[in-house]
Parts: structure tokens; C-alpha cells; sequence
């Protein structure tokens, strides 16, 4: 009964997983086909909204932008 239940979680953490990761690839490469010229409108508003906002977090080595 063990067994079952170990195999039960295996296949549903991969399931879970290779679902995130192909909504992840597809959404980006639908980003990129169909994206045209407004892909980055969302991030350029968000960088728009938080023009003067104080910095926060460490020495900055980990941010980085993904676009």
C-alpha cells in the first residue's frame, strides 16, 4: 500500500511539473511569435509605476531582467 501511494506522488509531482514547465515554454514562445511590438507593454508600465521608488534588497547581484 506504500508503494502505491509513493507512485501516486511521484506521477503527480511530474504531471504537476511538466505542465508548469510546457505553459512556461509555450507562453514564451507566444510571446515571441505573437507578441509583435506591444510584448514589452506590460513591463515598460510596470517600470513606468515604480519611477522613483526607494530600492530595496541586497547589493543588487541578483536582479536581473528577464526581458
Amino acid at each position: 500500500m506504500g508503494a502505491y501511494f509513493l507512485d501516486l506522488a511521484i506521477v503527480a509531482i511530474l504531471v504537476i511539473g511538466i505542465t508548469a514547465t510546457v505553459g512556461v515554454i509555450t507562453n514564451g514562445i507566444g510571446e515571441k511569435i505573437f507578441g509583435g511590438k506591444r510584448k514589452s507593454e506590460f513591463i515598460d508600465q510596470s517600470a513606468k509605476t515604480q519611477t522613483g521608488w526607494n530600492a530595496v534588497g541586497g547589493k543588487g547581484i541578483y536582479k536581473k531582467r528577464t526581458y
